[in-house]
Parts: structure tokens; sequence; C-alpha cells
């Protein structure tokens, strides 16, 4: 179980790891068993394969070699990935359908203390990846359109590990935990070299050092975390249900999540936001990403993870002006159709920006 602010309230999320059972948060009166909130592990499984490449144990269902992005694109449109479809992992098929259910109860991460603890050497994510990777990995996680879990140290950039410990006093219960950990880990290859439970180093190694939070670069991703949860606060739309969601993607691994009003269009008065688009460079590679949506919009950026402040290499983010203005007659082609040419914006390697359209 896991806690998670819902709705400014605290509740308890219950699930077993990789469920993937909507029946968990549905009604009783709808079959289900009518909790709070649950995992979607998926969206971990994603993220993870895409920025570090592991492809071993269950990370062998979200790798997709030929589009690395396409796996994260599929959990930012439907928490589960594995909807019923056939999992190479487990030999069968797995899960459900989450369609139509409401997207704040389902609680997503990029650490935990499940997936950190249960690998082997307890790797965070920060001794896994690039610095600009982190920081993707933050706007990912922040801007996803369901509830998010940080977890401890992770809003720094962490880097002690967080490894798996007892205390149990039974010798045999000990022993059968060493084994059963090097057994669990075999199919992901790290069965040969898993610490000692039960060491009393095993604990000091996995305590947090809160010193890193005050000095670069620890400093400057938190600094991203909380300009991240500025923005979920400033604008309703980034709260899981208060939009519209369109999610695009394509080679070489952008991804763009394009949020409008769930009312009817063109309600909102002059200066009031009227669309938010969140881009995502998911290669390792600058790319020119295509601008979703109508091309009347101006957008002005808000917010990018490759800004000097938060690590990044400070290159500058182009606000995207209209192609056709308001009131000028509308083109055949004009609307990204078959041979249209779309709007793009450039975008550093593993980064991710934030554009806001306003109301005229």
């Amino acid at each position: 179980h896991a806690h998670a602010a819902l709705a400014g309230r605290s509740v308890v999320v219950i699930g077993e790891s990789d469920l993937n059972d909507p029946r968990l948060i549905r009604t009783p009166d709808a079959y289900g068993y009518g909790l709070d909130a649950q995992w979607s592990d998926d969206f971990h499984h994603a993220v993870h394969a895409m920025l570090t490449g592991e492809r071993a144990g269950y990370y062998m269902d979200y790798a997709c070699e030929a589009s690395p992005e396409a796996t994260v694109a599929d959990v930012l449109r439907e928490p589960f990935v594995l909807d019923g479809r056939y999992s190479a992992f487990r030999k069968r098929r797995h899960g459900a359908s989450s369609v139509g259910l409401p997207r704040q109860r389902f609680v997503v991460a990029v650490q935990n203390h499940d997936q950190t603890g249960n690998r082997a050497a307890g790797e965070r994510l920060a001794t896994l990846v690039s610095p600009a990777q982190l920081r993707l990995a933050a706007a990912l996680l922040l801007l996803s359109p369901y509830t998010p879990l940080m977890f401890m140290g992770e809003e720094y950039g962490e880097t002690n590990p967080f490894l798996y410990f007892v205390d149990h006093g039974d010798d045999r219960l000990v022993d059968a935990v060493r084994q059963g950990r090097r057994e669990e880990f075999e199919s992901f290859g790290w069965g040969a070299d898993v610490p000692d439970p039960k060491a009393d180093d095993t604990f000091v190694r996995s305590q947090l050092d809160w010193g890193k939070a005050e000095r670069a670069p620890h400093s400057q991703l938190l600094a991203l975390y909380r300009d991240l949860l500025s923005l979920r606060r400033e604008e309703p739309m980034l709260q899981p249900d208060g939009a519209r969601i369109s999610v695009e993607n394509g080679a070489p691994g952008w991804i763009t999540v394009l949020r409008e009003p769930a009312d009817e269009p063109g309600k909102r008065l002059t200066g009031e936001t009227e669309a938010i688009l969140a881009s995502f460079n998911c290669s390792p590679q600058r790319i020119d990403v295509p601008v979703p949506g109508s091309d009347v919009r101006a957008w002005s950026v808000r917010l990018s993870t490759d800004a000097a402040g938060y690590g990044g290499s400070g290159a500058a983010v182009a606000d995207i002006p209209p192609t056709v203005a308001p009131d000028e007659p509308r083109r055949l082609l004009s609307d990204a159709g078959p041979g249209a040419v779309r709007r793009t914006v450039s975008l550093a390697a593993w980064s991710a920006a934030v554009f806001v359209s306003v109301a005229a």
C-alpha cells in the first residue's frame, strides 16, 4: 500500500504490483472493490525502459526498439499498456481496459519503494540515466494526466541506493529471504550479487543525504520539481481529468500532449488559458517536434527542462507564432492534412517544454 493525495484528502491506495485490474477502483455496484486509487506500474515500466534501455525481466513488455517513445505515448493515453494483450514476460495475456475511468484514480511514478528496492543493487534513477534524462522523467511524471507519486529523495536526485533490508529475529526466515532475493533476480541477471538484507550496512547505505539538495546539480533538479508542481497548481487543465487530452508521437522520438478545455471550445475569456501543450524529445539528439492543434493558435513558452537554472544547456526554446491569422481565409492545407507542412518547435536532446495558449 502507499499514501497519495487525492482531491485534497489522504487516502490509502492498495493493490498488487502489476495487477492491471480496473475492478480495484470500480464501485461495488459496478462489480468492483471500491478502492480510492491504484498503481499504474505500466507508467513506470514504460518510462524506465525508454530511458535506461533495460529489456530484462518484465521490462521486455515495454520495449519498442523501432520507436522507443511509442509505449510511453501509449501509457499517457491510457494508464494500462497491458490491457488484455499478450505479455511476453508472463507468457500469457494480462490486464484489462482502463478506458472511461477517472485519471485521478491512477497513481504513477518514475521511482518508488518497490521498483527501486526490488533491484538487486537498489539503484535510483539518478545513477542509471543522464541529468537530461532525469529532468525529462520529472516532466513526464508531473505533466502526466494522472496522480503523481514522488519517491523520497527523487526530487533532488538522491544517488544513495535504496536497498532491501530486514530486521527479522528468526534466522530461518532471514535465510529464506536471502535465497528468495537471489532467485527473484535471476531473470534480470542480478542473482549472483545481492546485498545481504540483514546486514547493518545495507540499511545504513540506504539512508538519504539531505545535504545534496542544497548543492548543484541536485539543487537545480529540485528547482525543476518545484516549478513543475507550481505549474500544476496554476493551470487547472494540468490536473487529472481537467481537460480533453490528445497524445501524438512519432520518429525520431517525440511525444506531444495537447490539453484543451473539457467544456465547449470558445468559452474562454480574454487572457485565460485556452490550451496547454507539453512537447517531449525522447531521443539523444536535437529534433523538431510537430505542433498539434489549430494553426491559428499562438503558443508561449512556460517551462523548458533544458533551462540553465535546472542544469540544462540554457538554449532558448522559441515561442510558436500562428501560421494563419484568425481572420485570414483558411487554406485547404492549413490543418495538417495529407501533404501539409506542420509547424515544429526545436527541442534539445532528452528535454521537454510546456507551452500555453491564451484566449485573445
